[in-house]
Formats: C-alpha cells, structure tokens, sequence
C-alpha cells in the first residue's frame, strides 16, 4: 500500500505534467498577466507592439500575440492609473497622460512609440 505521501506526490506530479502539457497546447494568444509581462521586451523588439501617449500599449504589428500583450498589460494598467488617481485625487487621465510621457521617454531605441497619429521606432 502506497504512503500518503507518495501518493500526494505521485498526484502533484501529475497535477505538474497535466499543467504542462496544457500550458504547450495553449494558443500562444491564450495567456496571463505574468506570461504577458514575460513576453512584452520580446514583444517590443519584434516591434508587435508600442507605447503610446495616453499611457497604454499599443498594438503595432496585428497578431493574436500582440493583442493579448496589449490587453492584458492595459487592464493592469488601466487598474494602477485608477488606483492611483483615486489615492492621489486626481484624475485618471491626469494619471494616463503622465505615465504615457514617462513610457514614450523611457522607450529603448529601436522599439515603437506613436507620435501623431504615426507609430515610428525611437532614435
């Protein structure tokens, strides 16, 4: 008769295997904040998406990947901005528009930014 902990172990393994087989057979678009924020520098340099004014991710190249990116990272986004116009009594769009300055200033060379109206990769 098994112990308990090998049969406890023996369930986490396969509660382990069963998580990675679905985790490879997934959609790439079919992701989560924490794979998101994990695949935004790539995202960035292949140039699927960019930052924009308004303090949000933008979709540059359209693919299933690069709109999840975007969604997903703007919801947190979006979350935080609220957040910290609520604790700050200011607006949200206050917020937006200087976390967007700070986003477009802060973009590596080589990666997008939209500037009017046009996405152009910073010099």
């Amino acid at each position: 008769m098994k112990s308990i902990h090998s049969l406890s172990s023996s369930k986490a393994l396969k509660t382990l295997f069963l998580s990675a087989v679905f985790a490879i057979s997934m959609p790439v678009f079919a992701m989560n904040l924490q794979q998101a924020m994990s695949a935004l520098p790539n995202a960035k340099t292949q140039g699927l998406v960019g930052e924009q004014p308004n303090g949000y991710l933008g979709v540059v190249q359209n693919s299933p990947e690069a709109e999840s990116i975007a969604k997903l990272i703007n919801d947190a986004r979006r979350a935080e901005y609220t957040r910290l116009a609520k604790e700050n009594n200011i607006a949200v769009a206050d917020v937006e528009a200087m976390a967007g300055q700070k986003a477009v200033e802060c973009t590596s060379r080589g990666h997008y930014i939209l500037l009017d109206g046009k996405w152009l990769q910073k010099r």
